[in-house]
């Protein structure tokens, strides 16, 4: 999906000035390592220390190929951190954003790359012209890794904040396979990441679940408006939460699966939710519903009431 950072400054209530620091990755290039500083070079003898002692089989038993593997690209994916980007030409930017991964071939990993005006243009590479492959690929800006298999992303109305489906691994769990990731748990987290700031904001948003296996796990949608997060889930229900005080606020029974939910962008108190029961329901909030039900005074005629004025 893409994000505008044109909207970013639009009034929104979610956003939290003393949030603790998130998750956040940044895959530079080897050219970055002059203005990534001291920090650059603490987690580089951060990598090598740790690296020595994972060498160092008098300590501890050798750990096995796949696994020193796994845990290198790990802490090279920490090495490169930085702040976003604070400039004129950021503002009128865009933000490309996708499912990714660098140890499985499950999305564990959401890839953010800045796109600039200049770059915003129909003229670029085209696939099969005979060009090396860095003509169409470029690094990335940030990684943000969740530790667990992305199954679904949305946009708040402002483009400000990205609200990730998440089924977590076990803590602490080392991929040893990229070809088997490891299980992921039947709850799913709803997390929150401040596009603005790049980092995470709040407390994951829990209720919905899913039970599918990793290898066979699917998408489920979700939608956000100026003062709800709505998502399906597997257990037959969708879920509605207030975006403001983290508490579900419906949820809302189908007979199978609900695969997809969405707002109408013109009243955010209606609700469609998708689900394999083969329906498609609308729902509307209890206070709309009293409104549409509420008896109208009928008007009074003209001419009644210019008798009465004039008694």
């Amino acid at each position: 999906m893409v994000a505008d950072c044109g909207r970013f400054d639009s009034p929104d209530l979610l956003l939290d000035a003393g949030a603790p620091p998130g998750r956040i990755f940044d895959l530079g290039s080897e050219g970055e390592e002059e203005a990534a500083g001291p920090v650059l070079v603490r987690a580089k003898e951060g990598l090598r220390c740790h690296l020595d002692g994972l060498l160092d089989t008098r300590t501890q038993p050798q750990l096995a190929e796949r696994a020193l593997e796994t845990k290198v690209a790990e802490l090279l994916a920490q090495g490169h951190t930085k702040p976003p980007e604070r400039s004129a030409a950021g503002a009128q930017s865009k933000l490309l954003i996708f499912t990714t991964g660098c140890l499985t071939y499950s999305p564990h990993q959401i890839g953010i790359k800045q796109i600039l005006p200049h770059q915003m243009t129909t003229a670029g590479p085209v696939l099969g012209e005979g060009r090396g492959s860095d003509a169409f690929f470029d690094a990335l800006d940030h990684v943000i890794d969740v530790h667990g298999h992305v199954i679904g992303m949305g946009l708040s109305p402002d483009n400000r904040y990205l609200y990730v489906n998440s089924r977590a691994w076990p803590s602490g769990s080392v991929v040893a396979d990229p070809m088997q990731p490891p299980p992921i748990a039947e709850e799913i987290d709803l997390l929150v990441f401040d596009l603005k700031t790049m980092r995470e904001v709040k407390r994951a948003l829990r209720a919905h679940r899913a039970y599918t296996p990793n290898d066979e796990c699917f998408f489920i949608f979700l939608d956000v408006s100026r003062d709800f997060v709505a998502s399906g889930a597997e257990d037959r229900h969708g879920y509605i939460w207030d975006r403001h005080y983290n508490i579900c606020l419906a949820k809302l029974r189908h007979q199978d699966v609900v695969n997809s939910v969405v707002f109408s962008p013109q009243e955010q108190e209606l609700l469609l939710t998708a689900s394999d029961d083969a329906t498609i329901k609308a729902w509307r909030s209890p206070r709309t519903v009293r409104i549409r039900q509420a008896p109208r005074p009928r008007p009074r005629p003209f001419f009644s009431w210019f008798a009465s004025q004039r008694r």
